[in-house]
């Protein structure tokens, strides 16, 4: 296994990868996201495009199998940036980081650990203070919540994460069954780098 941070025009040729990524595990709970690949490779070249991004990669051989982005909160679409301004955070100071996709045969192996490092180094090279993610809220009794599901937030936590109290966002995607999108609640979790 290598894992290998990627920055600007380096980005752009594992974007394919990163969309089929996105597609297949976002598809698992709690997302359910019902992806469409050339929306993905849309949406990821704009990624690749915002000066201070990052993409780390988790290769096994030649094959990328797992993927972690970052890039600054700044940059970010105003459905995500707009409530952490809101909230009083100095978004020039903040690291966003978005997705963690990692293929489920390669998970429990340290990978999260790595795409966090990276992304953490890379936080702190560009001056920032402060690293965000946000994770999708679902209600306890969804139906498609699989038996003995068992969230990331011990991880996270482990990690120096906490949720940041009242501060959400909406993002809207389509989720496996639905005719349309729908807006979803996400919750942002930070740390102090």
């Amino acid at each position: 296994m290598i894992v290998e941070p990627l920055t600007g025009s380096a980005i752009a040729a594992a974007i394919p990868a990163l969309a089929r990524l996105r597609i297949a595990v976002f598809a698992e709970w709690p997302y359910l996201y019902a992806g469409d690949l050339a929306y993905e490779e849309r949406y990821l070249a704009g990624f690749a495009a915002e000066a201070g991004a990052l993409l780390v990669v988790a290769r096994d051989g030649e094959t990328i199998v797992g993927a972690s982005t970052a890039s600054p909160m700044a940059g970010q679409d105003e459905d995500i940036r707009a409530p952490v301004a809101t909230a009083g955070f100095d978004v020039a100071r903040i690291c966003y980081f978005g997705e963690s996709v990692l293929l489920p045969e390669y998970r429990g192996r340290g990978l999260g650990h790595a795409f966090f490092d990276a992304r953490e180094a890379h936080a702190r090279a560009m001056g920032h203070t402060t690293a965000m993610f946000a994770s999708v809220i679902r209600p306890k009794d969804h139906p498609a919540r699989p038996a003995g599901h068992r969230p990331h937030d011990a991880f996270w936590q482990g990690r120096g994460y906490a949720p940041v109290a009242g501060l959400t966002c909406q993002i809207a995607w389509k989720d496996h069954g639905e005719e349309a999108e729908t807006s979803k609640p996400l919750q942002f979790w930070a740390h102090a780098l």
